[in-house]
């Protein structure tokens, strides 16, 4: 054998899981058709923070006074801000690059595939293909922009999230198909910074699988940015025949003709399992995901797969967590598998959006009776003087119990407070210990504990 393991794909899945094996004492390689660290370094979570900071930076400028800043506000250099977030990408993929060798993973560029239980093929180039040999192997293939017949990605008018990245110039006009975390992001950005932008979304709230009090929230913070939103619509097709795109879309009022330079399929994501091998080898799959056990084990004996392509929520926390998990239990260790109802989801528009556990509906569908408790930013010391009253923290108690079901946020640096409830839903805290939590002041995470004494009728704030 060549390797004890090898892991095709170097997203925040695949090279995670590659480092965790190294520190286990297994001898590792990673296979990279592209470039280290996958999607979500370089094409993915990484640069669109980056934009999206630019874009908060641009917005800064233009409310200084509100501040008390004289200033003749900002100008959008387009070109510069995609320069500065491919920067950001390519220093993270030099860092991941770093960490291959200091963990003394063997790092093999080309497209891999699974040839036989055991051997992993690498196409190389055109003209080279190398087989290499390992006890055990993880597929960490990821996932791309999803397409729809009627919204075929040209690549130039009809594009994807990739393209959305490192447009040439600045579109005028743009619709988004989709508000996901995906397509809200990119419809604050471009609006952000000066586009037109219109959100054409098929259910009937925006970022659907938020708790309704969010997405209504959202939605309204949106608009008042200047945000065209539409909600239980569906677009139909798109004409792309003249200079810019007519964008059919289905409305409950009709059908409406929407004309944008650009139209941005943010619709979620496919699965990348298409020839790596599962077919020829056997490994069964449901509904383009490989299907695992709780250890991500496919049903072939020494093959695994974690991430986008399995079973549980297509995040870069989510696949990370599962390749150490994998690897841990490949390694003889005791892992526990992975909780998906204590999985954060973050949404980095402003106000940011971020959740974990059952919302309001989810909870009281299971069977549970819930105390609810509410706080909003505008009764926050912290948001006041730092301008961002937008928002609240709604969070979810089991009443007989105290379990702490699920959190729901809106608001400035939100995603930088979810963690909390995420590590006290694990620790089984209840209601009373968060209140009892002394949390500081002036602080927008004081918010978590105001409303959490909001469910139990011990508010002080409001």
């Amino acid at each position: 054998m060549d390797y004890d393991l090898i892991v095709i794909g170097s997203g925040p899945g695949g090279y995670v899981a590659a480092i965790r094996a190294a520190q286990l004492g297994l001898k590792t390689a990673i296979v990279e058709k592209e470039s280290l660290g996958g999607i979500c370094l370089n094409w993915g979570c990484i640069p669109t923070k980056a934009l999206l900071k630019s874009a908060q930076v641009f917005e800064y400028l233009n409310h200084a006074a509100d501040y008390g800043i004289k200033t003749s506000g900002g100008e959008v250099d387009f070109e510069s801000v995609v320069k500065r977030s491919r920067g950001v990408a390519d220093g993270m993929s030099k860092g991941v690059q770093f960490l291959m060798k200091k963990n003394k993973i063997d790092v093999i560029i080309g497209y891999g595939s699974l040839k036989t239980k055991g051997t992993v093929s690498v196409k190389i180039d055109d003209a080279t293909t190398k087989d290499f040999t390992a006890k055990h192997i993880i597929l960490a293939t990821g996932g791309r922009s999803r397409e729809l017949p009627n919204l075929k990605q040209d690549g130039k008018k009809v594009i994807g999230y990739r393209q959305a990245m490192v447009l040439p110039q600045q579109p005028k006009s743009m619709v988004v198909v989709g508000s996901g975390a995906i397509g809200i992001e990119f419809a604050y950005f471009y609006n952000a910074i000066g586009t037109k932008v219109t959100v054409v979304e098929f259910l009937d709230n925006i970022v659907p699988l938020e708790d309704e009090e969010i997405s209504k929230g959202l939605l309204r913070s949106l608009k008042k940015q200047g945000i065209n939103i539409m909600t239980s619509s569906t677009v139909e097709s798109v004409d792309t025949n003249g200079e810019g795109c007519k964008v059919n879309v289905k409305t409950a009022n009709g059908n409406v003709v929407l004309e944008a330079d650009i139209v941005l399929s943010a619709i979620g994501i496919s699965t990348n399992i298409e020839g790596i091998g599962l077919e020829e080898n056997g490994v069964k799959t449901d509904k383009g995901k490989v299907l695992v056990d709780d250890f991500y084990k496919t049903n072939v004996d020494g093959v695994y797969a974690i991430g986008d392509i399995v079973k549980g929520q297509a995040l870069a926390h989510v696949a990370s967590a599962e390749g150490i998990i994998c690897v841990e239990k490949i390694a003889g260790k005791s892992p526990e598998p992975l909780d998906y109802n204590n999985i954060p989801g973050c949404t980095y528009c402003m106000p940011e959006v971020a959740s974990v556990g059952y919302t309001e509906k989810a909870a009281k569908e299971a069977g549970y009776e819930v105390k609810v408790g509410k706080f909003p930013f505008s009764a926050s010391g912290k948001a006041s003087a730092a301008g961002a009253k937008d928002g609240f923290v709604k969070v979810i108690f089991d009443a007989k119990y105290g379990e702490f079901l699920g959190a729901h946020m809106l608001g400035l640096n939100v995603t930088e407070m979810i963690a909390e409830v995420v590590t006290a839903r694990k620790l089984e805290a209840t209601g009373h210990e968060i209140i009892k939590s002394v949390h500081p002041h002036p602080t927008m995470s004081e918010a978590v504990m105001e409303a959490a004494a909001d469910a139990y009728g011990e508010v002080i704030h409001l």
